[in-house]
Formats: structure tokens, C-alpha cells, sequence
């Protein structure tokens, strides 16, 4: 059975899909958001393993949430009234596209692709993007009291794990990510970021100074006052990387 997530800011678009969905012995609908922030919530809560998602709704983007999300990542079926997002949704490496109103006949298309492909969704890596000619993306989602935040690219200094949780810090907050510091390092660019340690990644345009330490270790200090120690088998790289 295949476990599938509804996401749409429009209740009438929902309904329709749902009933067309009914013909499908082999999709069970587990859920429903009705915004991206929602969307965000109810696949890490329930883990589908489709999500049918709308691009154009409040608070953040549909292409958002697919950019976010945690490995295991669901397959994608973006359902939009726009087509000029068709690019961006296949860079995000999103099992198919329907424009709005939506048919019985290019919906079962779409479901039959799933049926091929099977339920679980590649990873995405750097190297594989880079492959497509993918533009990394410049927003992220970070969470702040129970809210989701759109984060520009530049406004980024450092995720770190810290107790358990990976952190997005900017110059004067501190918000929580649902993403890995494994998954960020695989989908953000490499020339912009870079991973110090297993713990810690940094934006290279923000660092101020970095110092080196008996053993080979250092210590790299960004523009927002941070401090945060390099591993040894990181810094040559880190150094090449900012000489470059």
C-alpha cells in the first residue's frame, strides 16, 4: 500500500484529487495540509511515502518544502495550476508534474510511473545536481516557535548538531532544521558551504579568521563572532577552499 500525503491551500482542489485517488486499490490517503508550514509538519510526522504537492500556497512555497525535506524522502507529485515551475520541479527530482485540473487519465500516468519506480525516493547528493546542472537552492526552512521560517542563503553562518537537533544560526538567531548536517551538505553548494567537523558546517563567505591549532586542528572564527573548532582531516581543504 502506498501511503500518500495531500497538499494543497485550496479545500475544493483536495477534495477532487481524494476522490479521484478512490479508484486506486494501492493508495491509502493518510493525511492532508493545507499550507507549506503544515506540509512540513504532517510528513515528518507521518511519513508518506507520496506526497501530491501544491506549489503556489501561504507561508512557503511547495518547491520549498521538497527542498527541505529529510531523508528518507517521499516521491514528489507536484499538482499545480502553473507550468513554469516544471524545471525547478524536475531539479528536485520530482516523479511528475500535473497541471491543475487535474484528470483521471494522466493522474493514473502519474501513479503508474510510482508503480515502476517504486515508493522510495533516490537520494540527492551534490555531485548528482551538479550532474544536472541543478542551481542549488538559496532558501531554506528553519523553525522558530513553532513556526517555519523562509532563510536566505546569505543570511546563514552555520548549522551545527547541538544536543541532539541541527541548528541554523544567522547573526542574531538560532532556529531549528528538520534536515541532517549530512543532508545539508548534500544539497547545498559546495562553494558556499562547507562541513569543519562532523558537527558543524559554514557559510565560507562569512568567515573572519581562522586559526591553527597544535595537531593540526584549528579554530575558525566568522563574521557573526562564532567560533567553531575544525577537524584536522577538514582544514587543508577549508584552506583551499577559501583560497580559491
Amino acid at each position: 500500500m502506498i501511503r500518500a500525503l495531500l497538499v494543497d491551500d485550496e479545500d475544493l482542489a483536495r477534495s477532487r484529487l481524494k476522490s479521484l485517488l478512490r479508484a486506486f486499490d494501492d493508495i491509502e490517503i493518510i493525511g492532508e495540509a493545507a499550507d507549506g508550514e503544515q506540509a512540513m509538519d504532517r510528513i515528518q510526522e507521518l511519513k508518506p511515502d507520496l506526497v501530491f504537492l501544491d506549489i503556489q500556497m501561504p507561508g512557503c512555497s511547495g518547491t520549498e518544502v521538497a527542498q527541505s525535506l529529510a531523508a528518507p524522502e517521499p516521491k514528489i507529485i507536484f499538482c499545480t495550476a502553473y507550468d513554469q515551475y516544471a524545471l525547478e520541479a524536475f531539479e528536485l527530482s520530482a516523479l511528475d508534474y500535473l497541471l491543475k485540473p487535474v484528470t483521471r487519465a494522466r493522474l493514473a500516468k502519474a501513479i503508474e510511473k510510482l508503480r515502476q519506480t517504486g515508493s522510495s525516493q533516490p537520494p540527492r547528493s551534490a555531485d548528482t545536481l551538479a550532474a544536472k546542472g541543478h542551481s542549488y537552492p538559496t532558501r531554506l526552512l528553519a523553525k522558530r516557535a513553532g513556526r517555519y521560517r523562509v532563510i536566505q542563503q546569505n543570511e546563514v553562518f552555520y548549522f551545527a548538531f547541538e544536543d541532539g537537533l541541527t541548528r541554523l544560526h544567522t547573526v542574531d538567531q538560532d532556529l531549528l532544521m528538520d534536515l541532517t548536517i549530512t543532508d545539508l551538505e548534500n544539497r547545498l553548494n559546495p562553494r558556499v558551504f562547507f562541513r569543519i567537523s562532523r558537527a558543524a558546517m559554514i557559510n565560507l563567505n562569512h568567515v573572519h579568521e581562522v586559526s591553527p591549532l597544535p595537531g593540526g586542528y584549528a579554530w575558525v572564527t566568522l563574521r557573526n563572532k562564532a567560533r567553531l573548532e575544525v577537524s584536522r582531516r577538514r582544514l587543508k581543504e577549508l584552506m583551499d577552499k577559501l583560497g580559491q
